[in-house]
């Protein structure tokens, strides 16, 4: 018995050992009219064993690139669309640079930099005071995720140097609610490490 660990690998594994076997049979055939009327059969074949597909855009192409994969980029017809070159296919993608962000403090994270921004710019008044009301609770629930304890006067000081001063308060004008972390899972590692003690 043979298994199909022993045949020869598939280049496209979704489509079964039938369908490459199809597609091995197109590529031997000597006749160039009966090679292409082939060929359309396969792809009328591929395009059945994925019928929630064919909604998608250049559904056809795709199969038509998938028959040239298949092939190995030896079935010599005449495509109906630009199929993919083997080289494009093997080819490394090109560099992709990601955007890293300047912030001033990275715990805050940018968002909340730019609502700052936002708030800072704003006109005196009833919206600017909520906006700054919840820009506080956020800054603080923030920084006690990466510390112990939150100093409303540090959450000030943050906050008029991320407005560049325009934004000055202190602990006399607000009183930043307390923030608990109930689901801290440091919290809960302490806990699990404090029982096994006992």
């Amino acid at each position: 018995m043979q298994y199909n660990t022993q045949k020869e690998k598939l280049l496209l594994p979704e489509y079964g050992r039938n369908i490459q076997n199809m597609v091995d049979h197109c590529v031997a055939i000597a006749d160039p009219e009966e090679r292409r009327r082939c060929a359309y059969a396969v792809i009328d074949i591929m395009g059945n064993l994925f019928p929630h597909l064919r909604d998608v855009n250049n559904f056809k192409h795709i199969l038509w690139d998938h028959l040239a994969i298949m092939s190995d980029f030896q079935l010599d017809i005449e495509y109906p669309y630009e199929v993919i070159k083997k080289e494009d296919l093997y080819s490394a993608p090109g560099h992709l640079d990601y955007s890293r962000p300047t912030m001033r403090f990275r715990h805050y994270g940018k968002i909340l930099e730019r609502m700052v921004k936002i708030a800072s710019d704003m006109e005196e008044g009833e919206p600017r005071e909520q906006l700054i009301r919840m820009l506080l609770g956020q800054m603080k629930r923030s920084y006690t995720q990466w510390n112990k304890e939150a100093d409303d006067e540090k959450i000030f000081h943050d906050l008029r140097d991320l407005s560049k001063g325009k934004i000055d308060l202190n602990s006399s004008h607000y009183t930043i609610p307390d923030i608990k972390m109930n689901g801290n899972n440091r919290d809960k590692l302490k806990n699990i490490k404090y029982q096994r003690r006992k």
